[in-house]
């Protein structure tokens, strides 16, 4: 099985030597590289394009929100877990599309369960790269705007990004409705939803619709909503927590 590469940036050597023999106690990652500020982890990055990157956010020079800026730019960034002593940065780390935000003393279960969200992340990109062919610096639109790879137990299925009608979780899976019919896929609905920010919008906590078939919101007589789907596909529940979302994105320009 091939290690997942992890660069540590941090400017405290003892809290990466930490943060080593944490990722190294766990199987499936292998650290490649360190770096103690900001403008060396983008060198690193470079250099050795690591899967993952352990962020610390207050270094010297460059800071590490301003680092995660940065990489957030590339065609192919690695996946950003910030590890941080200062809770004061995680709405930001949301900005910069960071895969978790975990406080010092980052405990291993905690790391754990970042990696492998963060890794997720990962796979999701790279089979929507693979399957779209897209290596050149536009890729990431370009397959973002084509199709989805899931591995089924029947195989290797694609999916067209504009026919995918809803996607729904369940326990650990998430069920993807589309126009050929449902796949189970392994993918979480937030890795789902990051992935592809303009053509799934999230209507309950576990739920994402795909843009194209909202037709409309309506209330039902007992005070709760329902988004209704195009071509009479049925109605999903929309929490109060998401309305407000589908109702600015039906004001919004609609797609051709």
């Amino acid at each position: 099985m091939t290690k997942q590469t992890i660069l540590i940036a941090d400017d405290e050597p003892l809290a990466r030597q930490r943060l080593r023999r944490l990722a190294e106690d766990l199987p499936e990652y292998q650290v490649c590289g360190e770096a103690s500020d900001g403008d060396t982890t983008l060198a690193q990055v470079a250099e050795l394009q690591p899967d993952i990157l352990l962020l610390d956010i207050r270094m010297p020079g460059l800071d590490g929100m301003e680092a995660a800026a940065r990489l957030a730019q590339l065609s192919n960034p690695p996946a950003i877990i910030f590890c941080t002593a200062y809770d004061s940065y995680a709405i930001q780390a949301f900005d910069v599309q960071a895969a978790a935000y975990l406080l010092k003393p980052v405990r291993k279960e905690a790391l754990a369960e970042a990696l492998a969200r963060a890794g997720r992340l990962n796979r999701v990109q790279l089979r929507t790269l693979s399957s779209a062919n897209a290596v050149n610096n536009a890729g990431w639109k370009e397959a973002n705007d084509g199709q989805l790879t899931v591995r089924t137990h029947r195989g290797t299925e694609l999916i067209d990004i504009a026919e995918i009608r809803y996607c729904q979780a369940d326990q650990k899976y998430v069920t993807i409705h589309h126009a050929r019919g449902e796949t189970v896929s392994d993918y979480t609905l937030k890795e789902l939803e990051n992935a592809y920010p303009h053509q799934l919008l999230r209507v309950h906590r576990n739920t994402l619709v795909g843009v194209r078939f909202i037709q409309a919101l309506k209330r039902t007589a007992q005070g709760s909503n329902l988004v209704l789907l195009k071509d009479a596909l049925g109605e999903l529940q929309v929490s109060r927590r998401h309305t407000s979302s589908v109702r600015q994105w039906l004001q919004g320009p609609q797609p051709g």
